[in-house]
């Protein structure tokens, strides 16, 4: 069914969970989980970010607890892309020169022999930020070139970024997503270079679920950090839908006996996977055109065929929120209730923390979501101010806004 609020919608899957076809879905669990961790671990930048805890705001909204995994400090990048960027090119390596990857980590990248091989690798991607600059410091790591593209309408600050992280050139092209994607995979086929993206279609899976791979550094870090907590309801943005798809998978393996209601949340210009959902086929739809929102990251067009299906059958709830939402979840992060940590949250870290915060307010919309007196709320904050200029004017309620 779908329903209609004030700057959002929801999709509520009716039949989540339906009868088990596993060779349809990537395997996310504890044991990627654990090789992924083992190489991250290998890496001197590598710490664990921190879990907050919004006790005020939980207390505030009447539930047991709210709970944001804060990206922002993820190897000074102020985005978790790097897991993924990191790992992707660690196990492409591994392949191209013929490794172990279960017996070798990064220490092995630093032998001056092994990054003269590196050398000859050249990487290029599409990116609306993030994932960009995830590749272009992971290049440097492996001693690797890039080149990075980035669609329409993208922040000159954020190339910047991109080219100030590590070896890679950024261009902002004139494509919208979808199309500088496929602008990247052709030049990669022209010149050798390899294409390391984290959407996927036929032919196109496995580097994707590489990157992917990398994102459950994060998870196994939260079910570390939470204990003996367990989530009732997890928020996850979603772009093309790799981190969110990969995450599911991961919490639903992990709390088999009592699994969280799982919510996937999109800009509402932006939404392939809600109206992929909304067209009821089982397959994934594209957004045309150029979408605009100020939630950069998660401006993408088609979803990834490595998690949809997954999200597909395992969400309970698709969510298409306006750029309002994001604004005040940003705001709430930066100004938050009583003695709860104050969070920079960029706009596509911040849309489910709004998302979040205007349901507990609706008591109707609180019963549709099940949220109750003792619902543990996770958030995850994907991003920093990567776009410093426009975070400023947001969090100072200066930007102009649908």
């Amino acid at each position: 069914m779908e329903y209609y609020f004030k700057d959002f919608s929801v999709l509520q899957n009716e039949k989540p969970f339906p009868p088990n076809c596993p060779s349809q879905y990537v395997q996310f669990d504890k044991t990627i989980a654990a090789d992924t961790l083992r190489f991250h671990k290998s890496m001197r930048s590598y710490a664990p970010t921190p879990l907050v805890s919004l006790k005020e705001q939980a207390k505030a909204g009447h539930v047991k607890g709210i709970y944001c995994k804060d990206e922002s400090f993820r190897f000074g990048l102020k985005a978790f892309k790097g897991l993924g960027g990191s790992y992707a090119m660690f196990r492409i390596l591994c392949e191209k020169l013929g490794l172990d990857y279960k017996t070798v980590d990064y220490r092995y990248f630093q032998k001056e022999e092994t990054r003269k091989q590196c050398a000859k690798f050249h990487f290029v991607t599409t990116t609306d930020g993030n994932h960009g600059k995830g590749v272009s410091w992971a290049a440097k790591l492996f001693g690797c070139n890039a080149t990075v593209f980035m669609p329409k309408g993208s922040v000159e600050a954020r190339r910047v970024a991109i080219e100030r992280a590590g070896n890679a050139t950024a261009e902002i092209t004139d494509f919208n997503y979808d199309q500088a994607v496929e602008y990247s995979w052709n030049l990669a086929q022209q010149n050798g270079w390899i294409l390391i993206q984290d959407t996927a279609w036929d032919g196109y899976e496995q580097y994707p679920e590489w990157i992917i791979d990398g994102y459950l550094t994060l998870a196994a870090e939260i079910v570390e950090q939470l204990g003996n907590v367990i989530p009732t309801h997890v928020f996850l943005q979603a772009g093309v839908g790799a981190m969110a798809g990969g995450i599911l998978e991961f919490f639903l393996s992990c709390y088999q006996d009592t699994p969280p209601i799982m919510t996937i949340v999109e800009p509402t210009e932006a939404a392939c996977i809600y109206h992929s959902v909304k067209a009821g086929d089982g397959a994934c739809h594209s957004i045309e055109g150029n979408p605009v929102t100020i939630m950069a990251g998660l401006n993408c067009g088609t979803p990834c065929r490595v998690t949809w299906p997954a999200i597909r059958d395992k969400a309970s709830f698709f969510c298409a929120c306006d750029d309002v939402i994001t604004a005040e979840g940003m705001r709430a992060y930066a100004n938050p209730v009583g003695n709860d940590k104050a969070i920079t949250a960029g706009e596509s870290g911040a849309v489910t923390f709004g998302l979040v915060n205007r349901i507990l307010q609706d008591e109707t919309i609180r019963n549709l979501f099940r949220i109750r007196n003792d619902s543990v709320i996770l958030l995850i904050n994907t991003e920093g101010d990567t776009d410093p200029e426009g975070y400023r004017n947001i969090v100072n309620e200066n930007a102009v806004l649908k």
